[in-house]
């Protein structure tokens, strides 16, 4: 408590020797620019002939003499200034130039020690000012380096962590930021992830529970996951539920341009949070300083492998009967330290995987507290409308439902812009000032067309939710199936039946207007990396047998980023054969059923180019 009090004291002091300083500084600088000023624009150099011309027109009021130097003052005010020869006097000199005797008896000549100079003091405060404010600066800045102190007064957080720490209810920090708290309660749709972090906030609020029987809590927790799942919120719950202090940072905080830096603000942090243990320390992004050291990308940065080093060494520090939990996040699980993962550190894992649609319709029960929704609007229903939605999905569909409603002056959210709000997700803004000619228009609506009649009559496709030509995003048109509910495995027939799908837009094109063209761009692409998956990743093809080929290097959760290729370049032919194989036996299917089924192609056509779109009852309606 006295530590904290001489803190809060010295930190209502800074502010006084800041104005202090600032006002010597100042000070400084106004004698400098003083002297300046004077010795460049008051005092003008001269030769002594023209001073004896000056003393001859009775111009000269009086006459100062400081060794060789002779400061005449005019009787205008203005000062001159020369120098005479060392071995002769003023007056024998100014005699020699032909200055009237009578006139130097009467002209007053003050002659002053050289010692008591003000300009000589001027001068050497003009030479030793900058020089003086150099070494302050770089003495200071020595200081705030290796104390993590401020430059000039002014406070930094150089070498302390930058934690934000939010209240429990039995949290010991009077600085702290007084918010509401988080519990399970608010964190919807992650259940199994409550049940594993459950004994945690058990071992916060009773740790004598435990350490009674001889158990060992687990000291950490990595939450892994994608984007949007809530792993921060569930590590706020966990301190909300357990009341006590939440020290939440950055992994990218750690690391700074000064080596050792990083490590530092660790060993900051840590002691903080034992001075107020129990405690959570909430570590987001870890992968940004615990990747693993010497391999993968950001290798040999020896600022960030210190900074690790001192989590690791803090980590296994804890003693027993100390209360902290330290939980990370990260969406890149694969690329972290061994070390942080083995037993005594990170010993605990838990994943937040994409909702399902209970889980979904729970999201969406948090989200919509406290709005005003219209009787209609069925969560059940929005829930399977959101196949593949994490939680943050969810909370944006919601936002900007409420947007819709506000944008059109209603006191509701209808169903209309829960659908409004899901189309400019998935597809983005409406275009409305996008102008197409009549030609254009018609081949979109017949590619749109083509896709939503052979999705329609392939046995495995998700059934089409709406078709339309109106202009989201960079698509002209588009067609957008939503599956029934949510699928784990996907048989090789459904791969098949998507990739017809695909390409029924340019099947259609072909076949109605006998040409193509680049609207299918998109359609080719997606197709492509489907048959590439079928033959490579998931052995679907009969001819090439049951392997893989090539070794994915990415994220599970955020995609891949490159194939390390272990086959030979005679297998990459057969790979590409087999590619186009599938992608050409796709595209007659596609065109087969286009020519089975012109009739209804043609009237859903001709409908969208009269109303733009067309929901899901209408179509099943003229598909019958």
């Amino acid at each position: 408590m006295d530590s904290r009090n001489d803190l809060k004291k010295k930190q209502q002091t800074s502010p006084l020797k800041r104005w202090i300083f600032i006002g010597v500084l100042v000070l400084l600088i106004g004698i400098y620019g003083y002297g300046v000023y004077n010795s460049q624009t008051r005092i003008q150099e001269v030769s002594l002939p023209e001073v004896v011309s000056a003393i001859e027109a009775g111009d000269v009021a009086k006459l100062s003499v400081q060794g060789d130097t002779l400061m005449v003052t005019k009787t205008d005010g203005t000062s001159l200034q020369a120098r005479k020869e060392s071995n002769i006097s003023t007056v024998e000199a100014l005699q020699i130039l032909g200055a009237p005797a009578e006139t130097l008896k009467t002209l007053p000549i003050i002659v002053q020690d050289p010692g008591a100079s003000v300009s000589n003091v001027l001068g050497v405060i003009i030479t030793f000012l900058p020089l003086i404010f150099i070494g302050y600066i770089v003495f200071r800045v020595a200081r705030q380096i290796q104390g993590g102190g401020g430059i000039m007064g002014l406070p930094t957080r150089m070498g302390r962590s930058s934690a934000r720490v939010v209240s429990g209810t039995n949290a010991k920090d009077e600085d702290a930021v007084a918010t509401p708290q988080v519990t399970f309660d608010d964190v919807a749709g992650a259940e199994q992830a409550k049940l594993e972090l459950q004994e945690v906030v058990e071992f916060l609020k009773e740790p004598e529970k435990f350490l009674r029987l001889g158990a060992r809590i687990p000291r950490g927790v990595l939450m892994a996951g994608p984007p949007g799942t809530g792993k921060t919120l569930m590590a706020k719950a966990i301190a909300g539920e357990a009341g006590v202090p939440f020290f939440s940072i950055s992994g990218s905080e750690f690391v700074e341009m000064f080596v050792g830096v990083g490590a530092s603000r660790v060993r900051d942090l840590f002691k903080r949070a034992r001075e107020q243990a129990p405690a959570v320390i909430f570590v987001d992004e870890i992968d940004a300083v615990g990747r693993q050291r010497g391999v993968g990308l950001g290798g040999g940065n020896d600022e960030r492998e210190q900074t690790l080093n001192q989590i690791l060494v803090e980590m296994d520090g804890f003693s027993t009967d100390t209360n902290l939990i330290i939980i990370a996040a990260t969406n890149r699980p694969d690329v972290l330290d061994p070390a942080l993962l083995r037993p005594g550190r990170f010993d605990r894992k838990v994943i937040l995987d994409r909702p399902d649609v209970t889980a979904r319709q729970a999201i969406l029960r948090v989200h919509t507290r406290g709005k005003p929704l219209s009787p209609e609007v069925k969560l059940s229903d929005l829930a399977r409308l959101t196949p593949g939605f994490v939680g943050a999905d969810l909370e944006n569909l919601v936002n900007e439902a409420a947007i819709f409603a506000a944008r059109r002056n209603q006191h509701l959210i209808t169903q209309n812009e829960f659908q409004d709000a899901m189309e400019r997700i998935v597809a983005g803004p409406e275009r409305k000032g996008k102008i197409i000619s009549d030609h254009e228009r018609e081949v979109v609506a017949y590619h749109e067309a083509g896709h939503a009649v052979v999705m329609h009559n392939l046995p495995t496709s998700d059934p089409v939710h709406k078709v339309s030509i109106t202009s989201r995003g960079m698509a002209l048109g588009y067609t957008m199936p939503l599956p029934e509910g949510d699928k784990y495995l996907r048989t090789k027939g459904a791969f098949e039946d998507e990739i017809i799908g695909l390409l029924g837009g340019r099947a259609a094109e072909e076949i109605i207007f006998n040409e193509v063209t680049t609207g299918a761009s998109n359609d080719l692409e997606r197709a492509t990396k489907l048959a590439r998956a079928m033959v490579t990743r998931y052995g679907f093809s009969h001819k090439l047998g049951l392997r893989t080929y090539g070794e994915e290097q990415g994220n599970p959760y955020l995609g891949s980023m490159g194939e390390s290729r272990n086959y030979s370049d005679e297998m990459a032919l057969s790979i590409d054969k087999e590619i186009q194989e599938i992608l050409n036996q796709a595209y007659q299917r596609a065109k087969q059923i286009i020519t089975e089924q012109r009739g209804k192609l043609e009237t859903l056509a001709v409908t969208l180019l009269d109303v733009e779109t067309v929901e899901r009852p209408q179509f099943e309606a003229m598909m019958a």
